[in-house]
């Protein structure tokens, strides 16, 4: 009997990953505050900035289960399986609570979400063909510019509602960062498409 298992630490903080995503909106519904309200409110905001501390936990997770599948030569088709999902799973729900407290644009969620289904789309397609397709530079940077403007603006409602000015230009920064990350998003799809092409124009 093999002694093989799916339960490895990697996966298990991937699970973790899964369960934190909605006890964090909780979190988010219960003690955060839109840039706008936190700005009118004077003094250091505890529970905005737990929000965004927990964002982080479950942002460093991602890290942490690809370093423990790889240093322990424990990769799963399980972890392959979830770790893109929790990884959606966390970036989608943050970006709907960023988008309820006015602080991105809805095109942002329409590239980011629309780009997911592309590419999800295409390597049911290409997998059916046995070809895997390997995820470029483009992703990784794509990813991580997202996060950390995810972070960034999450941060933001804690500071005290005094600094006006700091928060804007630290909202301008982080924004910039989001609309970097839209267009990293929209260009590593376009990738994937053109390499996926010869494959979904088979007759």
């Amino acid at each position: 009997m093999s002694s093989k298992t799916i339960w490895t630490p990697a996966n298990i903080v991937t699970c973790a990953r899964v369960v934190l995503v909605p006890f964090w909106l909780l979190l988010a519904q219960l003690l955060g505050v839109s840039l706008v309200d936190s700005l009118s409110t004077p003094g250091f905001k505890l529970g905005a900035f737990l929000v965004f501390i927990v964002y982080v936990v479950i942002s460093l997770t991602d890290k942490l289960d690809g370093y423990l599948a790889r240093s322990r030569n424990e990769v799963t088709t399980f972890g392959k399986f979830l770790d893109p999902i929790a990884d959606k799973l966390a970036v989608v729900v943050a970006l709907f609570v960023l988008l309820e407290w006015h602080m991105v644009s809805p095109w942002v969620l329409l590239v980011i979400v629309a780009r997911e289904f592309l590419v999800s789309g295409l390597r049911m397609v290409v997998a059916s063909k046995g070809v895997v397709i390997a995820a470029s530079s483009l992703g990784k940077w794509k990813t991580a510019t997202t996060m950390v403007a995810i972070c960034g603006l999450l941060f933001l409602p804690s500071i005290p509602g005094g600094m006006i000015q700091d928060v804007f230009v630290l909202f301008s920064i982080f924004n910039t960062f989001m609309w970097v990350a839209v267009v990293l998003t929209a260009w590593s799809g376009i990738d994937y498409f053109v390499k996926s092409w010869q494959y979904i124009a088979e007759v």
